[in-house]
C-alpha cells in the first residue's frame, strides 16, 4: 500500500504540473482508476502423484483470487499520458499475504495518433493479439496463456522493462517493442530451457488491419469480447526474437549449446452484433514456436499443489502448455440479447476455447478444451459470473503419449469498482 500511495502522489504531482500550452487550451489532467478482482471456487482433479504439503491428493477444492487489478491512469498534458496497474495473481490457500506489486508503470508520448513511444514497465509486446490481454474483458474463464511464451521466466506476469512505438494509419495498427528480459538465475540442467547469461534485447512486433470498427490502442490490453458493443474484423501478424536466450547447460560454459528464440504468428478476430440483439464472437492463431530443440514446459494456472507429479505433466492441474511447435488456437462464443432472471438484467455467453499443439517434445498431438457460461449482469464485465471447465490431456512420462484426460471445474465471481 505505500508503494501505491507514493505513486498516486507521483501522479498527482504530475497532475499539477501547468504548461503554456495547457493554459492556452484549459486542459485539466484527470487521474482514472478502477479495481477488479476475480474470486475463484474451484474443484481440480489432479495430476496423478500431486502432492500438497507432502499428502497425496487425487482431488481438491478451494477457494482463492484468480487476480486483483488495479489501474491507474492521468493524462498528464495532451501528450503526455501515465499509466499504472498494481495487483497480483494466484491468492490461495499456500499463501499467508497477497503482495500489491507493481506490474504496470510507464510514461507515453504522442506525437499523434500515427505515432506514440513509450517507456517503463509495461505489457506492450508482439507476437499475437492476446500475447498480454484485458484480463476484464475475458470471454473464456481464463486467457489463453500459452500465447505468454517467457511468462516468469524472464519476465514478470508477461510484462518487461523496455521501450515502444506504436500508432495507427488509416485501417492498419502497429506496435513494435524493444525490451530487456529479467535475469534468469537458475541453470538449465540438460534439457533446454531459458539461458542464465546476459540478457539480450527481446525484439517484437504486431500489425492488424482492421476491417470493420477501429479498436482503441491507448492500452496494450486488448479485449476477449465487446459482447454486442463494437463491430470488429481483424487479421493480424506478429513475431518475437531474443537472441541466446535459451541454453541446455550453463550458459558461460563453451560447451553449452546456445538457441535464440524465434516466434511467429498470425490471427484473426472478430465480434459481430446481430440485429437480433445477440453478438458473436471469434478468435483463430497459427503459432510457430522455436524455443530451442525439445524445449517443453508444464504450467497449472493458479496450481493447488505443493509438488510431486508421477507422469509426464507434473503436479496439480498442469499439462504441456508451450513448447518448440506449432499450435493452432479457436475460441468461439455467442451472447444472446439481453433477458431477465429474477428480474435482473443479464447477457448468457456460452464459448468454447480449444488449443491444438504439435510439440516436438511429445509422440503426440496436445489438445485441450475450455467451455465457459458467461452471465454478464447488466450485460457488462463489470459484474459477471462464470462457470468453466477445462478437459486437459495427460501424457505418460515414459513414452510421450498421452494416457488419459482430467477436469478442472470454476465457478468465478468477477467485480470490477469505479
Amino acid at each position: 500500500m505505500k508503494v501505491i500511495i507514493k505513486c498516486l502522489m507521483l501522479i498527482v504531482l504530475f497532475s499539477t504540473i501547468n504548461l503554456k500550452g495547457q493554459e492556452k487550451e484549459k486542459f485539466t489532467p484527470k487521474i482514472k482508476w478502477n479495481l477488479t478482482t476475480q474470486i475463484w471456487f474451484r474443484y481440480s482433479d489432479l495430476n496423478e502423484g500431486s502432492l500438497i504439503n507432502g499428502e497425496t491428493t487425487n482431488s481438491y477444492l478451494d477457494v482463492s483470487l484468480r487476480r486483483l487489478r488495479i489501474p491507474i491512469s492521468s493524462q498528464v498534458t495532451p501528450k503526455l499520458f501515465l499509466y499504472s496497474i498494481f495487483g497480483g495473481n494466484n491468492y490461495n490457500f499456500q499463501d499467508r499475504s497477497f503482495p500489491i506489486e507493481i506490474l504496470d508503470l510507464y510514461a507515453e508520448y504522442s506525437f499523434s495518433k500515427k505515432l506514440e513511444v513509450g517507456f517503463g514497465k509495461s505489457g506492450w509486446q508482439g507476437l499475437s493479439r492476446y500475447n498480454v490481454r484485458s484480463s476484464k474483458s475475458l470471454m473464456g474463464l481464463d486467457s489463453p496463456l500459452f500465447v505468454l511464451t517467457t511468462v516468469n521466466k524472464n519476465d514478470h506476469i508477461g510484462r518487461s522493462l523496455g521501450i515502444w512505438a506504436k500508432g495507427q494509419i488509416s485501417k492498419i495498427d502497429y506496435r513494435i517493442s524493444f525490451s530487456r528480459p529479467t535475469l534468469v538465475t537458475s541453470v538449465p540442467n540438460g534439457k533446454v530451457d531459458f539461458a542464465n547469461n546476459r540478457p539480450r534485447i527481446r525484439t517484437s512486433s504486431y500489425v492488424k488491419y482492421q476491417f470493420l470498427n477501429h479498436e482503441s490502442n491507448k492500452s496494450a490490453y486488448l479485449p476477449g469480447t465487446y459482447v454486442k458493443g463494437k463491430k470488429v474484423f481483424n487479421i493480424g501478424a506478429g513475431f518475437q526474437y531474443q537472441e541466446k536466450s535459451m541454453s541446455n547447460g550453463d550458459a558461460l560454459l563453451t560447451n553449452t549449446n546456445l538457441y535464440d528464440m524465434k516466434h511467429w504468428a498470425v490471427d484473426s478476430f472478430l465480434n459481430l452484433p446481430i440485429s437480433n440483439g445477440d453478438a458473436f464472437t471469434g478468435y483463430l492463431g497459427y503459432f510457430d514456436y522455436d524455443f530451442g530443440k525439445d524445449y517443453i514446459r508444464n504450467i497449472g494456472a493458479n496450481n493447488p499443489t505443493t509438488g510431486g507429479g508421477t507422469d509426464f505433466n507434473g503436479a496439480g492441474v498442469a499439462f504441456p502448455m508451450i513448447g518448440t511447435g506449432t499450435t493452432l488456437y479457436l475460441q468461439l462464443g455467442y451472447a444472446f440479447k439481453e433477458t431477465k432472471v429474477l428480474n435482473y438484467p443479464i447477457v448468457i455467453q456460452p464459448n468454447i476455447a480449444v488449443q491444438s499443439s504439435n510439440w516436438d517434445a511429445l509422440n503426440e498431438q496436445m489438445t485441450v478444451y475450455d467451455f465457459t457460461l458467461n452471465f454478464l449482469l447488466n450485460g457488462t464485465h463489470n459484474n459477471k459470473l462464470s462457470l468453466g471447465y477445462q478437459h486437459r490431456p495427460v501424457f505418460d512420462a515414459t513414452t510421450m503419449q498421452q494416457k488419459n484426460y482430467k477436469g478442472m471445474a470454476v465457478l468465478q465471481y468477477q467485480v470490477s469498482l469505479h
